[in-house]
């Protein structure tokens, strides 16, 4: 076991891990953070995409250990006292949810899509997150959603 230390949604957290554990896995099991999901365990779904040190990435493609001294974002440290971040708020008024399943890791990659493309056209959000698949819907409203909430973190 080896013991690693991060930042996890604003919180220091140390806790033991075999050398081997996805940080999916670490967030899940060990911080019991449930609201990253593993779908494929292949790297090709996007449901369990996390922000580490401001950048979205796969958790189920790294090692704990490999977060080392990171800082990670969860869905669950997106709010801020309470208030739901702009990407949430977007995804609920423009009906982007459904069985929820895809959620957290297309809202995480969205917000780091939008925080390096502020103004972003349709076509840029549909090839900006097709490493997310939702098995729900058409896309049409997470677009919407993703087009309201860049406004909006814009100013």
């Amino acid at each position: 076991m080896t013991t690693v230390t991060m930042t996890v949604n604003g919180k220091a957290v140390s806790a033991e891990a075999q050398p081997d554990t996805l940080l999916s896995d670490f967030i899940r099991e060990t911080l019991e953070l449930t609201g990253t999901h593993i779908g494929c365990d292949t790297s090709q779904c996007g449901a369990c995409v996390v922000m580490v040190d401001g950048a979205s990435t796969k958790s189920c493609s790294i090692l704990a250990v490999q977060a080392e001294g990171a800082a990670v974002t969860t869905i669950e440290g997106l709010s801020t006292n309470g208030e739901l971040h702009p990407m949430q708020k977007a995804f609920h008024e423009n009906h982007a949810l459904q069985c929820g399943f895809c959620t957290p890791g297309m809202m995480i990659s969205a917000i780091d899509f939008v925080n390096n493309n502020p103004d972003p056209t349709e076509a840029e959000i549909r090839h900006g997150l097709e490493g997310n698949i939702c098995r729900c819907t058409g896309y049409h409203n997470i677009v919407k959603a993703v087009q309201a909430a860049a406004a909006e973190m814009k100013g």
